[in-house]
């Protein structure tokens, strides 16, 4: 299993969670759409070459984000990938993917 953490701003953040979770992510058992999220503030700036959905080349941007959890099968991660990805409005994405235990496994 997969735990897959992305930030994305609050615009867009209830879009990922089902682009994600039709992609497979979010399954825990009985239930589907399984996320975590927590508002917190991210930071970036932009530079040479960027082309940034908000702020501007050169100026730190300080904005409001969300911490997505959602945990997903080795057999569809590449599709959670990609439907992350897709979904989300900045051209690079804060995201990492941790190979998880459940606990069904011990």
């Amino acid at each position: 299993m997969y735990l897959v953490v992305v930030y994305v701003p609050e615009s867009h953040v209830d879009e990922l969670i089902e682009s994600m979770s039709a992609a497979g992510a979010g399954r825990i058992g009985d239930y589907d759409q399984c996320a975590w999220k927590v508002l917190g503030q991210g930071q970036f700036r932009p530079l040479a070459g960027a082309n940034p959905h908000i702020g501007a080349v050169g100026a730190l941007e300080r904005v409001p984000e969300f911490r997505v959890e959602m945990v997903c099968e080795e057999s569809v991660i590449k599709a959670v990938m990609t439907a992350m990805l897709t979904a989300h409005p900045y051209e690079e994405p804060a995201h990492h993917v941790l190979s998880i235990l459940s606990a069904k496994d011990f």
